[in-house]
C-alpha cells in the first residue's frame, strides 16, 4: 500500500486507502494460497456458489439442471456456469471492489452456510496465473437483462461494457483467462483437467472438461461420493468405501468406518491404516466443504491421539479459513473433533465386542495410540486393557493373562532397569512389567480398577535383594575381605557391594541401579566440585544420603566362588571391577567414560595376569 503526496488537510478529513494492486497479488501468492494452482478452486467456488444462488432463485428446478463447463486449450482458460450471474450494478460493486463478497452482500447470517465463499478475494487468485481477467456475465434475476462484460488487469485497473442480451444466450457467468507464458505449469490442458478434478471430484453440480480437441467434455465428477450412493448390499458398499480408501490414500485399509454427523452436514469415512506410525505423528486428512475439496492435511478435525486413521469427510458447516486450505477453530469444529472421536471409540469398542481378530491386527500395529487413548478414558481402559500386549517377565502378553499369574505385579521406571533384572527376577518368582514404554506405567497401575484382585507397585531394589537368599555365615566371612576390596574398588562409582544366592547361576553379578539415583549421585557430585566451604560440607552430607548402587555377586557361580578366594589384592580388585563391568554391560544402560575406561583397564590387567601365570 502506498500514499501519494498530497497538500495537507484540515483535521479529521476522512482519506481513502491507496492499493497497490500488484503488491496485493504477491503477497497472496507469497502468504495466503499455498500455491497458484488454487485460481482454478477459486474459479470453481465462485461458480457452485452462483449456482447455489440460481436454485434459490429458481427452487423448483431439478439439481443437474445448471452446471460448470471448463475449457483450456494451451492458449486460453475458461470457467462457465449456469449460474444466477451478475448485473453492471453487482459488477461495479462485487468485482471491482477488494475484499467484499457477493454472498455477504445483504442477510449474511442467513447465506454464510449456503456458499463456501466468505472472504470476496478468490477471483485475485487469477492473477498468479494470469494478466488479464476477462467475465462475461448476464444476470438470471431480471428477464431480458442485458450482458455485461468487465475486464481486470494486474495493474489495478478495470472497464465494464454493456453488451447485448445476445453477446449470451443465457444467465450465468464465464470468466476467461489468457495465462502468462511462467503459469503453462498450472494451465496446461491435461493439468487443468488434473486440477478439476482434484478439486472437485465430490461437488454436487455437473462439472464438464473440454481440452479444445473437438471431443465431448470429459465428466470431472462423473459419480456421487462413494458414501452418497446406494448399493445392494451392506458387503458391497464396505468394499467400495474401502476401495476409494485405497485409491484415495494409496494403502489398503485395516478397516474403514463410516463417519456420518447429520447435526453438521458432515459425511465421510475414516481409513483404518495397516501399519504402526510414530508417536505423535499425526497425519493430514482430506476435508471437503460443500463438495470442494478444502485441505488434504487437516489434522485438526481429529484429536492427537486417533493417528491411526486417515479420514476423508465431506461437511456442510465448516468455516473454512480466508486462504480456504484450513479449517477456522471454533466451536462447530471443537464439536466435530469430539463427536469423531467417539465414532473411533465406538468402532474400537465393536471390534472389541464382535471381531476378536480384527481387534487383535488393530492392536498388533496400533497398540501404541490406544495406549495413549485408555490412559485418559476409561471407558477404553476398561474395554481394552487386558487385551493390550506388554513386556513381562513371562515374555509379551497382555496384563490379564499376566495377572492370572502373579497376584503382586511390581512395574519398573524404565526399560534398563527392566532388562537389567528381567532374568533374575523371573528366576525368583517376581512378576514384572516393563514400565519404561510410553503409557505402559501408568496403565499396569490402573489394573486393579478392573482387576481388583490384583495388587500393582513400582519396582524398586529393595525389593528386589529382598527375593535374593543370603549366604550363611561362615561363607560371608570367608568372602570379607574381598568384599571390603571391591567396595574399596567401585567406591568411585558409589556402588556397595554384597554377595547372595540366586537364580540363574550362570548370572555372576546383578547391578542395581534406578536411573534418578544416578542422576542425583551425578548431580551431588556436580553442586560439590562447584561449592566450597561449608557448603561444600553440607552438600557433601547430602551426598552421603543419595542412594548407592549395589553390585551383588551370586554365590551360586563358580566364577565368583574363585574369585571371593583371591588373595592377592590387586588381581582382588581387578576382578571386581570386572565384575562390575560386565554388569553394566547386561544392564543395557549408557555407560559413562569411567566405566568404560574400567572395564577396558580389567580386560587388559586380567589378560596380563593370564599370560604372566601361564609364562
Amino acid at each position: 500500500m502506498t500514499l501519494p503526496d498530497a497538500p495537507l488537510s484540515p483535521a479529521g478529513t476522512d482519506r481513502t486507502f491507496q492499493v497497490d494492486l500488484r503488491g496485493l497479488v504477491d503477497l497472496l501468492s507469497h502468504h495466503l494460497y499455498s500455491s497458484p494452482r488454487v485460481y482454478l478452486r477459486e474459479l470453481l467456488q465462485n461458480a457452485v456458489d452462483a449456482l447455489t444462488a440460481r436454485h434459490r432463485l429458481e427452487p423448483t428446478a431439478p439439481e443437474d439442471a445448471f452446471g460448470i463447463r471448463l475449457y483450456a486449450d494451451g492458449s486460453v482458460v475458461r470457467v462457465e456456469d449456469d449460474g444466477v450471474g451478475l448485473t453492471e450494478a453487482d459488477v461495479h460493486t462485487f468485482l471491482a471492489t477488494i475484499g467484499r463478497s457477493s454472498k455477504r452482500a445483504e442477510k449474511i447470517a442467513e447465506q454464510r452456510g449456503d456458499f463456501i465463499g466468505q472472504f470476496g478475494i478468490g477471483l485475485l487468485s487469477c492473477f498468479l496465473v494470469a494478466d488479464e481477467i476477462h467475465v462475461l456475465s448476464r444476470s438470471a434475476a431480471t428477464p431480458d437483462a442485458p450482458a455485461v462484460e468487465w475486464r481486470g488487469r494486474g495493474d489495478g485497473s478495470y472497464t465494464v461494457r454493456t453488451l447485448p442480451a445476445s453477446a449470451r444466450s443465457r444467465p450465468g457467468t464465464t470468466v476467461t483467462l489468457t495465462p502468462r507464458a511462467d503459469a503453462g505449469e498450472w494451465t496446461r490442458p491435461a493439468q487443468v483437467h488434473t486440477l478439476a478434478r482434484h478439486f472437485g471430484s465430490l461437488l454436487r453440480h455437473p462439472v464438464t472438461f473440454d481440452d479444445g480437441t473437438g471431443g465431448p467434455g470429459a465428466p470431472v465428477n462423473p459419480q456421487p461420493a462413494p458414501w452418497a450412493r446406494t448399493y445392494p448390499t451392506p458387503g458391497a458398499r464396505s468394499r467400495a468405501l474401502a476401495a476409494y480408501g485405497a485409491d484415495v490414500f494409496e494403502f489398503t485399509p485395516l478397516d474403514t468406518i463410516e463417519l456420518d454427523l447429520p447435526a453438521v452436514g458432515l459425511k465421510g469415512i475414516a481409513c483404518v491404516l495397516p501399519e504402526a506410525v510414530p508417536a505423535g505423528r499425526r497425519h493430514g486428512h482430506r476435508v471437503h466443504v460443500k463438495g470442494m475439496l478444502l485441505s488434504e492435511q487437516a489434522e485438526e478435525i481429529l484429536p492427537e491421539w486417533a493417528f491411526f486413521v486417515r479420514c476423508v469427510v465431506d461437511a456442510e458447516s465448516l468455516r473454512p479459513t480466508a486462504s480456504r486450505e484450513s479449517l477456522y477453530e471454533d466451536d462447530t469444529l471443537a464439536a466435530v473433533r469430539d463427536a469423531l472421536a467417539d465414532r473411533l471409540r465406538a468402532w474400537i469398542a465393536r471390534a472389541a465386542a464382535s471381531d476378536p481378530d480384527l481387534l487383535a491386527r488393530f492392536l498388533q500395529a496400533h497398540h501404541l495410540a490406544v495406549k495413549s487413548l485408555a490412559v485418559h478414558d476409561d471407558e477404553i481402559l476398561r474395554m481394552l486393557l487386558p487385551w493390550l500386549p506388554f513386556e513381562t517377565t513371562d515374555g509379551h502378553c497382555t496384563l490379564d493373562e499376566f495377572a492370572r499369574t502373579h497376584r503382586t505385579v511390581l512395574v519398573t521406571s524404565s526399560v534398563e532397569e527392566f532388562r537389567q533384572v528381567a532374568a533374575i527376577a523371573s528366576a525368583a518368582g517376581l512378576g514384572v512389567v516393563n514400565g519404561g514404554y510410553t503409557y505402559d506405567r501408568a496403565l499396569v497401575h490402573r489394573l486393579p480398577e478392573i482387576r481388583p484382585a490384583v495388587s500393582v507397585a513400582d519396582l524398586d531394589p529393595a525389593t528386589l535383594t529382598a527375593h535374593l537368599d543370603p549366604v550363611d555365615r561362615e561363607t560371608e566371612l570367608a568372602a570379607a575381605a574381598y568384599l571390603a576390596r571391591a567396595r574399596d574398588a567401585l567406591a568411585v562409582f558409589d556402588c556397595d557391594v554384597a554377595l547372595r544366592t540366586f537364580q540363574p547361576a550362570s548370572a555372576p553379578a546383578l547391578l542395581v541401579d534406578s536411573r534418578e539415583a544416578r542422576h542425583e549421585r551425578t548431580r551431588s557430585q556436580l553442586a560439590r566440585e562447584q561449592e566450597g566451604g561449608l557448603w561444600g560440607d553440607i552438600l557433601g552430607a547430602l551426598r552421603q544420603e543419595a542412594p548407592r548402587a549395589q553390585l551383588i555377586l551370586n554365590q551360586l557361580n563358580p566364577l565368583v566362588r574363585t574369585a571371593v578366594a583371591i588373595d592377592e589384592p590387586e588381581l582382588a580388585r581387578t576382578s571386581a571391577e570386572a565384575l562390575y563391568g560386565q554388569a553394566a554391560l547386561l544392564s543395557r544402560r549408557p555407560l559413562r567414560p569411567a566405566e568404560s575406561s574400567l572395564i577396558n583397564r580389567s580386560f587388559l590387567d586380567l589378560l596380563a595376569h593370564a599370560l604372566r601365570k601361564d609364562s
